[in-house]
């Protein structure tokens, strides 16, 4: 296997696992976290660095989930004073946490691989160098094992607790009512949040874990309202965006990571701006049929008020429409051809009339 082909299998596999807990953050409305315990874990990997002084050593992964479990209690236990709100309580916590980490650093471990660039930034460009290698035979990058362990971890604990996840992130009140402990759940997914964002420092870095994170979840929010397509295109939407920041890095001769999280940003705005029922364009059509729809029933009304009258003949010509309803004479024809389109009004010429169908719908609109 190819070092090009190995590094686009960690970024995939990175991504994955971290779009997969990420839809959760994005469900729960506290996708803030994820940067908090992305950052907040630094401290304890350093700490457990110090005890093992190597880099490889599973107890960093034990070290940062425990820290990111103690940032997620800081944050709530200083959000249940009133004092401050979430967002403040976040905002207190993580850099306080972050910045004992990088002063450890750069203290005590500015020597070794563990620095704030790599920490901070990561880079997938050397993800693959170090190997795994059982009796001379080599089986593969680390990093690549590491995050498919990882992701392994994300998906059993996923499949296991799915029905405690759903409804704890939905109703945390029934979920405590039919005893499926939601604070536990929060817990052990704030645990794994943390799992995740140790794991992928090697490949993005803390903060692009971020980008990784919530993009691709809330891009498949935007998509579906059903969990489980979410989760899927959450996951494919992460590897997509994964593989083209490479060859988008690549092509730019710029960091991979960065590319990455660039990918993960246009998948998210081309959802924005596209999908079908949530996006920018679709919300925009949906206005303009409501405002034609709103101005059809106006114009109804109006043909129904002066049919009949003297100034029958001038009140309900489509050209008058501009200068009574004040509309243009491009939303007027619009209005026109609409509910001509439904059979309300007949045009003659310029001159129009209800038919009865349209003077039923006036005096429902009348009544409404």
């Amino acid at each position: 296997m190819t070092p090009q082909l190995e590094i686009q299998l960690i970024a995939a596999v990175t991504a994955a696992a971290c779009a997969l807990v990420g839809a959760f953050l994005v469900l729960r409305k506290t996708a803030l976290l994820s940067d908090a315990i992305s950052h907040a874990i630094l401290p304890g990997i350093v700490l457990a660095y110090f005890q093992t002084e190597n880099l490889n050593s599973p107890l960093l992964l034990v070290a940062a989930a425990a820290t990111g479990v103690l940032t997620v209690g800081m944050i709530e236990a200083l959000g249940r004073t009133r004092l401050v709100k979430q967002d403040a309580a976040i905002a207190l916590v993580f850099p306080a946490l972050f910045s004992i980490g990088v002063v450890l650093i750069s203290r005590y471990a500015s020597g070794v691989h563990l620095d704030t660039d790599a920490v901070l930034l990561g880079d997938p460009a050397f993800s693959w160098i170090r190997r795994v290698e059982v009796g001379g035979r080599d089986l593969g990058p680390q990093s690549l094992w590491l995050m498919g362990a990882v992701l392994a971890l994300v998906v059993a604990f996923v499949a296991l607790f799915y029905k405690e996840l759903k409804i704890s992130t939905f109703d945390a009140a029934l979920a405590g009512a039919l005893g499926l402990a939601p604070a536990a759940v929060h817990y052990a997914l704030m645990t794994l949040v943390s799992v995740v964002a140790v794991g992928a420092f090697d490949v993005v870095g803390s903060i692009l874990v971020v980008g990784l994170m919530i993009a691709p979840p809330a891009a498949a929010w935007l998509l579906t309202d059903r969990l489980p397509v979410m989760l899927g295109l959450s996951v494919a939407l992460g590897v997509a965006s994964a593989v083209a920041g490479y060859w988008l890095a690549r092509g730019l001769d710029v960091s991979i990571a960065g590319a990455m999280a660039v990918m993960a940003g246009v998948v998210f705005a081309a959802c924005l701006a596209f999908a079908p029922d949530r996006g920018l364009v679709a919300q925009a059509r949906r206005q303009a049929r409501q405002r034609v729809a709103f101005a059809e029933r106006m114009l109804l009304v109006h043909l129904l008020h002066h049919e009949h009258t003297p100034e029958a003949e001038r009140e309900c010509r489509v050209g008058h429409l501009q200068e009574h309803l004040r509309w243009e004479r491009s939303f007027a024809q619009r209005a026109v051809r609409a509910a001509e389109r439904g059979g309300a009004v007949t045009r003659t010429g310029d001159q129009l009339a209800l038919t009865e169908p349209g003077r039923e719908a006036a005096q429902r609109a009348m009544v409404a």
